[in-house]
């Protein structure tokens, strides 16, 4: 058989876990670094397709993904990932037609301490979901950044506390355009101010802040290019016109940035 394509891994100090993208949605979980693998998860919705995944702790986890019923998926851990449930869409706001989440490297998640998430929708509607209760019932938030078409939205969201966040994204099919493509907000995601109008970077498929910058200092990839700013997020600078899907900070001098076939260490001096 085909092994599945996965989009999310996620560690915690007990396990591994990896989910599969598509139908039927599998997540496998490993306590003994990978030798061994167990499926904790099976969805056999046709339209299952999950995206991200992320822990606030080494019991609490989370999961989201396209909508199903009629509403986007988000599935849920209180053991340490051992055991997954599926929200019900009487907990979360329907779905416009069209609505969809990318898999966007994982990177469709922002989580705050204290069971705050937010998760991001794009394709028909660029929306920003918010839970604070671990991703039992949530509420929606509109934004300005460009929808309508298929491959339109949001690809990516961070928080650098519980009130400032940012958004990325934009049009896959333009990917030079650099309107309506970021946003942000200083009120915990309720609402959203437009960024960088008319200035690069186009679409970018990840976005963080560097800790310990108050909310100032952020890194972007995408295709193509590295970019990053100094005041957040006003204005943007090339740090590499190489693309990658995803990124990520090992602390604040150490980022890990992944592409096709390719892994790259970037140390900030």
């Amino acid at each position: 058989s085909i092994p599945p394509h996965f989009r999310s891994l996620a560690v915690t100090e007990w396990a591994v876990h990896l989910l599969a993208i598509g139908s039927p949605a599998l997540l496998y979980r490993s306590t003994d670094w990978g030798d061994n693998w167990q499926i904790v998860y099976r969805e056999n919705h046709p339209a299952a397709f999950y995206d991200a995944m992320h822990f606030w702790d080494d019991q609490y986890g989370i999961a989201m993904g396209d909508p199903t019923d009629g509403c986007l998926s988000v599935i849920r851990t209180e053991d340490g990932g051992q055991s997954w449930e599926k929200v019900p869409c009487a907990q979360i706001p329907t779905a416009v037609a069209g609505e969809a989440a990318f898999a966007a490297s994982n990177s469709n998640l922002a989580l705050q301490p204290g069971g705050k998430v937010w998760m991001v929708s794009g394709g028909a509607a660029a929306r920003v979901y918010f839970s604070e209760d671990y991703g039992q019932n949530w509420q929606v938030y509109d934004t300005p950044i460009i929808a309508g078409g298929q491959m339109t939205g949001i690809y990516t969201v961070d928080f650098y506390d519980d009130q400032n966040g940012i958004l990325f994204g934009g049009n896959w099919n333009d990917k030079a355009r650099n309107t309506q493509n970021k946003a942000i907000t200083t009120d915990g995601g309720q609402s959203w101010q437009l960024i960088g109008e008319g200035a690069a970077p186009g679409y970018q498929s990840c976005v963080k802040y560097l800790p310990g910058t108050k909310g100032q200092q952020l890194i972007s990839c995408g295709i193509p290019g590295i970019h990053y700013s100094l005041n957040g997020g006003a204005s943007w600078d090339t740090l590499s016109t190489d693309s990658y899907y995803t990124l990520s900070v090992a602390d604040p001098s150490t980022l890990w940035l992944a592409g096709n076939q390719k892994i790259t260490k970037v140390i900030i001096q």
